[in-house]
Protein backbone atom coordinates (compact mmCIF):
# COMPACT_ATOMS: atom_id res chain seq x y z
CA UNK A 1 0.00 0.00 0.00
CA UNK A 2 1.33 3.11 -0.99
CA UNK A 3 2.45 5.53 2.32
CA UNK A 4 1.17 8.64 0.52
CA UNK A 5 -2.00 8.14 -1.02
CA UNK A 6 -3.19 4.94 0.05
CA UNK A 7 -3.47 3.28 -3.35
CA UNK A 8 -3.01 -0.69 -3.15
CA UNK A 9 -0.71 -2.67 -5.67
CA UNK A 10 -2.43 -5.98 -6.41
CA UNK A 11 -0.10 -8.66 -7.67
CA UNK A 12 -3.09 -10.15 -9.42
CA UNK A 13 -3.82 -7.39 -11.65
CA UNK A 14 -0.30 -5.55 -11.56
CA UNK A 15 0.30 -1.97 -13.65
CA UNK A 16 0.47 -2.70 -17.32
CA UNK A 17 -0.50 0.79 -17.69
CA UNK A 18 3.17 1.15 -16.28
CA UNK A 19 4.75 -1.74 -17.25
CA UNK A 20 4.16 -3.64 -14.95
CA UNK A 21 2.48 -7.50 -16.09
CA UNK A 22 -0.52 -8.95 -14.38
CA UNK A 23 0.78 -11.51 -12.07
CA UNK A 24 4.31 -9.63 -11.22
CA UNK A 25 5.33 -10.03 -7.61
CA UNK A 26 5.92 -7.14 -5.38
CA UNK A 27 9.75 -8.39 -5.43
CA UNK A 28 9.89 -7.94 -9.07
CA UNK A 29 8.29 -4.75 -9.51
CA UNK A 30 11.06 -2.60 -10.78
CA UNK A 31 12.66 -0.28 -8.23
CA UNK A 32 12.22 2.96 -10.82
CA UNK A 33 8.43 2.02 -10.81
CA UNK A 34 6.49 4.95 -9.37
CA UNK A 35 2.89 4.87 -7.90
CA UNK A 36 0.20 5.46 -10.52
CA UNK A 37 -2.05 7.59 -8.75
CA UNK A 38 0.49 9.90 -6.75
CA UNK A 39 3.76 9.16 -8.32
CA UNK A 40 5.63 8.01 -5.06
CA UNK A 41 8.72 5.69 -5.39
CA UNK A 42 8.29 2.12 -4.46
CA UNK A 43 10.25 2.22 -1.14
CA UNK A 44 7.40 4.61 -0.10
CA UNK A 45 4.96 1.74 -0.09
CA UNK A 46 4.62 -0.89 3.12
CA UNK A 47 3.46 -4.28 2.90
CA UNK A 48 -0.15 -4.59 4.07
CA UNK A 49 -2.42 -8.00 4.84
CA UNK A 50 -5.72 -7.67 3.13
Amino acid sequence: MCLICGWIYDEDRGDPDHGVAPGTEWRAVPVNWTCPECGARKEDFEMVQI
